[in-house]
């Protein structure tokens, strides 16, 4: 008899989505552990993109035990002095304490993409591998919406040269859509729309005219908002939320 998670075998779930599912990586990293011999089905190296995984079979990736988990949706209305990371060896406050989620993190979620200690407002935190890889590709170019508060007013030409394009060390970067929250009021209030997701980019756009940036809060993400939601506190996504989430990026 033949292996039971051989590639002809067309039965049980394939391993990218199996190893996906669990909520270690997207489904084409995926396939790179199992290229590069990291993954064992029932204590056998598997190294065929094809390989199924069936109800009972044991999966390790790097020796450790992988299994199945119920995907998790979180918006968290993200607050100061917060480390966007599943854990800090500098014991700092990560987000997914913030989020109430146990230090042993028995689901696997970590946050989609990152947003810097200081930064506020909307973050994702998820167990679904293959959405959030496709929420951080760039070929998506899923939209990020700032508001900006700077220590000096921004000049009407500076926001013009902040759509057109500023040059930073990695390239130019160049925002979507960039106004003045109420000019009525003050002109250090600035509302930015980006699709990139570049390291401190929003920061250092502003840094590259002369700016200081005070506060820093991300109103919307891919869509989502905090609402009504207070600093620090979160909620799971509604299943609409999620429906839509997949569709922006293909995912049935």
């Amino acid at each position: 008899m033949g292996n039971p998670h051989t590639p002809s075998d067309k039965s049980g779930m394939r391993i990218n989505k199996f190893i996906a599912h669990a909520g270690v990586c997207s489904r084409r990293d995926a396939d790179t552990l199992v290229e590069q011999g990291r993954v064992k089905v029932d204590g056998e190296v598997v190294t065929e993109h094809g390989t199924r995984v069936h109800p009972g079979q044991h999966v390790e990736v790097d020796d450790s035990t992988i299994q199945l988990a119920d995907f998790d949706y979180i918006l968290l209305n993200k607050p100061k002095d917060t480390i966007s990371t599943t854990d800090d060896p500098k014991g700092r406050d990560t987000v997914l304490q913030a989020a109430g989620i146990p230090d042993n993190n028995p689901k696997g979620m970590f946050p989609v993409g990152r947003l810097d200690r200081n930064t506020t407002g909307v973050l994702l935190l998820t167990n679904d591998g293959d959405l959030a890889h496709r929420l951080m590709h760039p070929s998506f170019e899923i939209s990020k919406i700032y508001f900006v508060r700077t220590r000096e007013p921004v000049k009407p030409h500076q926001l013009d040269q902040l759509q057109k394009g500023v040059e930073l060390e990695d390239g130019m970067a160049a925002a979507d859509r960039v106004t003045y929250i109420d000019q009525r009021i003050n002109k250090t209030d600035v509302a930015l729309e980006i699709h990139e997701g570049r390291n401190r980019q929003v920061r250092r756009m502003f840094e590259s005219m002369g700016h200081d940036i005070v506060q820093l809060d991300r109103a919307k993400y891919a869509g989502l908002a905090t609402g009504k939601l207070d600093r620090g506190r979160w909620r799971r996504l509604r299943p609409h939320e999620v429906r839509s989430l997949r569709k922006r990026v293909n995912l049935k």
